[in-house]
């Protein structure tokens, strides 16, 4: 596939390797008067690069929508931000981060950038080597602007927003169609008084530039007459389909069964589907810059307002098409805080992350207005700040968090802030290339989880077979739905249990007491893996220290790797 070449292009591809992992610290937390309820929802401040690597451990694989609005490269500099690099120094800011967004996304997960004409056809082409050319999905052209700009040779009434997917056969698979319009509702209706309810015709005709020869027939009509295909088409159904729908009542003929036959397509839940988006979206429907800035101004009357912010209704057309309540958004240059309001609103669960002062400025008060339930932007449409069920409104929460120190120091050793937890999800990471979660394992014991990899289909926890796939994490495996058909017995290639001999997790808490693995840790922890799910797996142990010979360790199917020196510090 061709590439494109630019200076310092293999520096650039090494940087997200170089770059350290942070701790993430609570600064605050708003709305929700309970921190638990807040928790889903975090707004970073800091340098967006190293934020997403301090994501990655507990999040990779898991962000079902990216949306971002990165900076143009306009060559101009603006408030809030400086939009004037050079354009090699552009693509070698653009390239790691979108590397890094590439590892959070799921798999069924997709990104949209928003960009203008100044690099949009080089970010198409970084972008299908980052995701892979055959992952690119579509490119939207959005009106931001109905206003004519008569001060350039041409006014600029559009941006792109490219679209792609993690795989994009399991975006497609997944995309919400847009709801029915009440254009489109009014197209529906029932002259016949068909008891199936309101229908709209579509033509019975189709091109004959692919048709076969059982579809070029004279169709004759229950009143028996004759009806040939306009030349250059053909019957969209063959003779015998045909005869099956007209006997259905799929046909209609017009009033007097004299017209031209028109299949009936009916309106009914489910039975359309919604409509297919269309990649040209008018001002009309999802908004334009300027509605943005009305918008935050009314909202936030004591700050500077963004040349170029995005309309609510843009982002939620795209959370509707790429997302469901409950699933995770990333919006890792946040600017004025769209994205997360937005997603806050639908009911999705997000991620914001903004390096500069107006984290603070902008996008922090912004946010407490949502979950206090303001009712600007697309608050009506969705019944934002509505209370349900007789019960007071509940806005729900989110944390405030900074970047921390770095996890690891340039000697490879451990910030003292860093708890089990943390680490475990650091490790967990490092060996299985997914994000950890504590469910896996067993609450209070070093017990992280199994890993099980399969050459086809993972093995859930039920005994079921899911969906294709090489790797099931957990306990044993990752739940998911049975296909109809069963499908080959998979083939087992590794199965690796994970343990943590950390911060005194077994209860002794000496220095280095029970993070070092001795002759009854090593007891305790085979008593633990009796009772996993897989206790014939391989044991991978992780402490500081260990005072067992190979032999041993051999003979209890155990693999020691030592802290810090065998966790990477990248």
């Amino acid at each position: 596939m061709p590439t494109l070449d630019w200076l310092h292009r293999a520096a650039a591809f090494s940087v997200a390797d170089q770059v350290p992992y942070r701790l993430l610290e609570t600064v605050s937390h708003h709305g929700s008067s309970s921190p638990d309820k807040s928790t889903d929802n975090l707004l970073i401040h800091g340098d967006n690069l190293e934020a997403l690597k301090a994501l990655m451990p507990f999040y990779r694989g898991r962000i079902k929508c990216i949306f971002i609005d990165p900076p143009y490269n306009t060559q101009s500099a603006f408030e809030h931000y400086d939009d004037k690099l050079e354009h090699s120094q552009w693509l070698s800011m653009m390239l790691p981060r979108l590397e890094l967004l590439r590892d959070l996304l799921s798999e069924d997960g997709s990104i949209w950038v928003t960009i203008d004409d100044n690099e949009a056809h080089y970010l198409k082409v970084l972008m299908d080597e980052v995701f892979g050319r055959g992952n690119f999905v579509a490119t939207m052209v959005w009106e931001k602007r109905t206003t004519r700009e008569n001060r350039r040779v041409f006014s600029f009434n559009h941006d792109f927003v490219l679209v792609y997917g993690k795989s994009k056969a399991a975006f497609e698979a997944t995309r919400n169609p847009l709801p029915l319009s009440d254009e489109v509702l009014s197209r529906y209706k029932n002259p016949d008084n068909d008891p199936r309810g309101p229908w709209q015709s579509i033509s019975a005709n189709a091109q004959a530039g692919h048709a076969t020869a059982s579809q070029f027939y004279t169709l004759v009509a229950p009143n028996s007459k004759a009806h040939e295909p306009p030349r250059g088409t053909c019957w969209r159904y063959n003779k015998e389909k045909m005869q099956q729908e007209i006997a259905a009542g799929n046909i209609w003929f017009g009033k007097d069964g004299n017209g031209v036959p028109r299949i009936k397509k009916f309106l009914k839940a489910g039975e359309e589907g919604g409509l297919t988006p269309e990649t040209i979206w008018k001002a009309d429907a999802v908004g334009t810059n300027d509605e943005a800035k009305k918008g935050i101004m009314e909202l936030l009357h004591d700050v500077a307002v963004f040349g170029t912010p995005k309309p609510e209704r843009l982002i939620q057309r795209i959370l509707h098409i790429a997302t469901n309540p409950g699933d995770l958004v990333l919006d890792s240059f946040l600017g004025s805080g769209t994205t997360a309001a937005v997603a806050h609103k639908m009911g999705r669960r997000w991620i914001g992350i903004e390096m500069g002062d107006h984290a603070l400025t902008h996008c922090l008060p912004r946010l407490q207005k949502v979950v206090a339930g303001e009712q600007g932007g697309i608050s009506a449409a969705v019944g934002w700040g509505q209370s349900k069920d007789g019960q007071p409104f509940d806005g729900g929460g989110f944390r405030l968090a900074r970047l921390g120190a770095p996890v690891f120091g340039a000697d490879g050793s451990i910030d003292p802030g860093v708890r089990f937890a943390t680490l475990a999800a650091y490790i967990w990471q490092q060996e299985t290339a997914t994000a950890w979660d504590a469910a896996r394992g067993t609450p209070g014991t070093p017990y992280l989880g199994t890993h099980s990899v399969f050459d086809s289909y993972s093995r859930l926890m039920d005994g079921r077979q899911g969906p294709i796939s090489l790797e099931t994490s957990g306990g044993d495996g990752e739940a998911g739905t049975a296909p109809t058909t069963e499908p080959p017995a998979p083939t087992l290639r590794s199965r690796t249990a994970y343990y943590l001999l950390f911060n005194g997790i077994l209860g002794d808490k000496r220095p280095a007491g029970g993070n070092v693995l001795t002759h009854a840790v090593l007891q305790s922890l085979l008593q633990l893996h009796a009772a996993t799910p897989h206790p014939d797996a391989l044991l991978v142990v992780y402490g500081e220290a260990c005072r067992l010979g190979a032999a041993r360790l051999a003979q209890a199917n155990v693999v020691f790797k030592h802290i810090p020196y065998d966790v990477k510090a990248r």
